[in-house]
């Protein structure tokens, strides 16, 4: 998912309804989930990948070091 990060991944999961889980796995040391949600309509709602791009924005900063 470009519009959250250089290597941020979607994952679906098609279980009694759509399910999304946004990940990085591109750093050594674990797959870092960003956001899981339930997705109710055919476009990824704004807030959704709003949300996920802070935290990779906060994951990024963490892992710079102080």
């Amino acid at each position: 998912m470009q519009a959250v990060g250089a290597g941020v991944m979607e994952i679906r999961v098609h279980s009694g309804g759509e399910h999304r889980v946004i990940v990085v796995a591109k750093f050594a040391p674990a797959v870092f989930v960003l956001h899981a949600f339930e997705k109710k309509s055919r476009k990824t709602a704004r807030q959704d990948i709003d949300l996920a791009r802070r935290r990779y924005r906060d994951l990024m900063r963490e892992l710079a070091g102080p």
